[in-house]
C-alpha cells in the first residue's frame, strides 16, 4: 500500500472517531442536563419527557458532529495531495 493511500485511510479514521466523540458527547451532555432538569421539575410535580428534551440534542449533536468531521476529512485529504504533490515534484 502506497503511503498517499495510507494517509488517506487514516484521515477517514480520524474523521469517523472524532465525529462519534462529538455526537456521543453532546448527547451525554444533554442526558446530564434532562436529568438535573427532571429532577427540579419532579419537585413540583412536572414530568419531563426525555424524548421531547434530547430530539434537539441528537440534532445538534449530529450537525455539530458531521461540521467536525467534515472539517477534519477535507483538510487532512487537502493536505496528502499537497504533500503528493510535493514529493512527486522534488523526485528527479
Amino acid at each position: 500500500m502506497d503511503r498517499p493511500r495510507l494517509a488517506r485511510i487514516l484521515w477517514v479514521v480520524l474523521a469517523i472517531v472524532v465525529w462519534n466523540v462529538v455526537f456521543d458527547r453532546v448527547l451525554v451532555l444533554a442526558g446530564r442536563q434532562y436529568v438535573y432538569a427532571a429532577t427540579l421539575a419532579a419537585r413540583d410535580g412536572v414530568y419531563l419527557f426525555a424524548k421531547d428534551w434530547m430530539a434537539s440534542a441528537v440534532a445538534r449533536g449530529f450537525w455539530l458532529a458531521s461540521a467536525g468531521a467534515a472539517i477534519i476529512l477535507a483538510a487532512g485529504l487537502v493536505l496528502v495531495e499537497v504533500a503528493r504533490k510535493k514529493h512527486t515534484e522534488s523526485e528527479p
